[in-house]
């Protein structure tokens, strides 16, 4: 059965969603015979074979029939294969070159380093998530609690031996750990196959394999179902810019620039050793738009977060002058991946209501997290590294010298609701040399864990949804190795021990309180007390939620010294209780707290009618919050 000439029309007009229906290998029966049906797009191949273990690696006997008037799409039938045959395409270019290539879209890949596609099913597998999709589609992230554990598969632990958890051992052990931590959501570093563990999965060759180094596809459907019966989201880094250059890739596929650009300044991403996609052409648009809702449809991915965003939206990015040339209008963006992006965020909207679109975008571009009809690129999230960037310069400073720097805190609330931001301390932060968060932070060995500690405070309480990145919440000192597991054994320490405890209470004080994320997006979920203190390096705020009572007022702390009598505006006279305060002795704090109930007198403080005065403790984060509860007479 020749592919529908209705479907290959949609993805030569770049409107094919589903492509992977189409193409590639497909088990199937055709004319009273079992078998598999490959599909693929060489347009400028003089001929295409298969090859694999059937026939000894040799095309001969096996050539595919290109199918006049479809743009260059050959097709062919081979009775007798089944799942788990391996093949790859010969490719004769016009040159008179042979090409072995990989299946671009092949549902399951050889284990590196070996090379050779799998054919496959992904649809064996049986669901138990169906109460979570639904509950998924039918509820508006933005008006969640988002806190997302950023994972290596190959890292977060290690077998004796030094070989990887598989994904079911994942499932089994990091489902649990994430969920005891309270964090909502999963965010795994980039699983599509890649020849080299080193690149962390960012320069892929198998768009539609689930990587084979932790197992089969079926058994990362066992992780992400596994993860839905535990109520954790899962996100899955994507990378729609750009490829590798591994032989076996997509790179030149029909011997010709196919599906990169045939210009070499918009091929070419530079330092990455990588190359660009040409999103300008139809029939990638439909392959890269068919891969994202592949993992939606497939293995029931949560949503993506979309890798190098602003290296796809500028032709100058991370390139010299003269290595780079300006769109039609003379300008450096790159036009047709403004529209790729608005496309894809569009389909995957339409199929899927409530996932979750996350563009890791480092510039200025306006509205990315806007929808399209209203001008923007259609993400419905942003990382916020603006924030990301100043929050960290500061924290790296003595204390002594932050008060001439406090702007560095400030800044971000001038635009902190013009997009839905996520607030990363993601891995790009603690690798080549940038040092682990714990090691950044100045002062002592108390002091470090002691900044960390306020750092993470007021993340939590700072507008936007939340990411860290593994080993931040045990308080690694070591940056991430990439080869080796997180340092677990540290955990016997104390400090150790009671920043993890700090930071699973934390995570389950934001799964609690609204305030911390109903109205992340929207200014009246902010409110300033003081953010003028630069002198003693101390900010005060309150964050809302929809109902009075939900409110919490947040004091941060960024320097070592005690603050007696620290006397602080508040919306409504009542008793105010301490909630939560970073420097408790069992998260290995000084112990300078506050009694359990602060009375709110009638002195006019920060322009408001009352105020409570506290004592602040050191490189400290304290939540307060509105006791439900009548002083009677008497007991004042």
């Amino acid at each position: 059965m020749y592919p529908d000439k209705e479907a290959l029309y949609l993805f030569h007009e770049g409107n094919l969603f589903r492509s992977y229906r189409l193409f590639g290998a497909h088990l199937c029966r055709e004319e009273g015979q079992t078998g598999v049906r490959f599909t693929v797009w060489a347009p400028e191949a003089a001929k295409v074979s298969i090859v694999g273990e059937f026939n000894e690696w040799q095309g001969e006997g096996h050539e595919m029939f290109k199918m006049p008037g479809t743009g260059g799409v050959w097709s062919l039938f081979i009775a007798g294969l089944s799942e788990g045959s391996l093949y790859k395409y010969e490719i004769k270019t016009a040159s008179g070159g042979t090409l072995l290539k990989a299946d671009p879209y092949a549902f399951r890949s050889e284990v590196r380093p070996n090379t050779a596609s799998v054919v496959h099913s992904p649809d064996a597998y049986r669901w138990s998530d169906a109460e979570w999709l639904v509950r998924r589609d039918t509820s508006d992230p933005l008006r969640k609690p988002i806190n997302i554990y950023e994972l290596h598969a190959g890292t977060w632990k290690k077998k004796d031996d030094g070989s990887f958890y598989s994904y079911r051992e994942l499932a089994d052990e990091a489902i649990d750990y994430v969920k005891e931590m309270g964090y909502t959501h999963i965010e795994l570093l980039p699983l599509a196959e890649h020849p080299f563990d080193r690149s962390w999965g960012y320069q892929v060759t198998g768009y539609f394999s689930a990587t084979s180094r932790y197992g089969p596809p079926e058994d990362f459907q066992y992780f992400v179902d596994r993860c839905h019966q535990h109520g954790i989201g899962v996100i899955l880094d994507w990378v729609p810019g750009h490829f590798c250059k591994d032989a076996h890739g997509l790179m030149q596929f029909d011997g010709t620039p196919l599906y990169e650009y045939a210009d070499v300044h918009k091929a070419d991403t530079g330092e990455w050793g990588t190359l660009m996609f040409d999103v300008g052409k139809p029939e990638v648009v439909s392959f890269l738009i068919s891969n994202a809702l592949f993992w939606m449809d497939k293995y029931h991915i949560d949503g993506l977060r979309v890798d190098a965003v602003a290296s796809m939206l500028y032709l100058d990015f991370g390139k010299p002058e003269g290595r780079w040339r300006p769109n039609r209008y003379g300008g450096h963006e790159n036009l047709e991946a403004v529209e790729f992006l608005k496309k894809l965020n569009e389909a995957v909207f339409d199929a899927y209501p409530g996932a979750l679109m996350i563009a890791e975008e480092s510039t200025a571009w306006p509205r990315v997290s806007a929808p399209t009809y209203l001008g923007g690129l259609g993400f419905n999230f942003k990382w916020n590294m603006g924030w990301m960037n100043d929050v960290l310069k500061y924290m790296e400073m003595d204390p002594v010298h932050r008060k001439w720097h406090h702007e560095l805190l400030t800044f971000s609330f001038f635009y902190t609701f013009s997009e839905n931001f996520v607030l990363p301390l993601s891995h790009d932060e603690v690798v080549y040399g940038k040092r682990a968060l714990l090691a950044k932070m100045p002062g002592d060995y108390w002091q470090k864990f002691a900044n960390l500690r306020v750092l993470y405070g007021y993340m939590i309480a700072h507008p936007g949804k939340k990411l860290l990145f593994m080993g931040g919440e045990i308080g690694q000192f070591d940056e991430w190795k990439d080869e080796a597991e997180i340092d677990w054994h540290l955990l016997q320490y104390d400090m150790h021990h009671k920043i993890q405890a700090y930071v699973k209470t934390l995570n389950h004080i934001y799964q609690k309180e609204r305030a911390l994320w109903e109205y992340d997006h929207e200014p009246r979920g902010f409110e300033w007390i003081d953010p003028h203190d630069s002198n003693q390096s101390i900010l005060t705020f309150i964050r809302q939620g929809a109902q009075p009572d939900d409110s919490l007022l947040v004091v941060c702390n960024f320097t070592p010294v005690v603050r007696s009598e620290y006397r602080i505006g508040v919306p409504t006279p009542g008793m105010y209780l301490e909630y939560f305060n970073s420097d408790d002795v069992c998260f290995g704090g000084s112990g300078v707290t506050n009694p359990k109930l602060i009375e709110a007198k009638p002195i006019p403080w920060h322009n408001r009618p009352h105020s409570i005065s506290l004592t602040i403790p050191p490189l400290a984060c304290v939540f307060l919050k509105l006791h439900n509860f009548k002083v009677k007479e008497g007991e004042r």
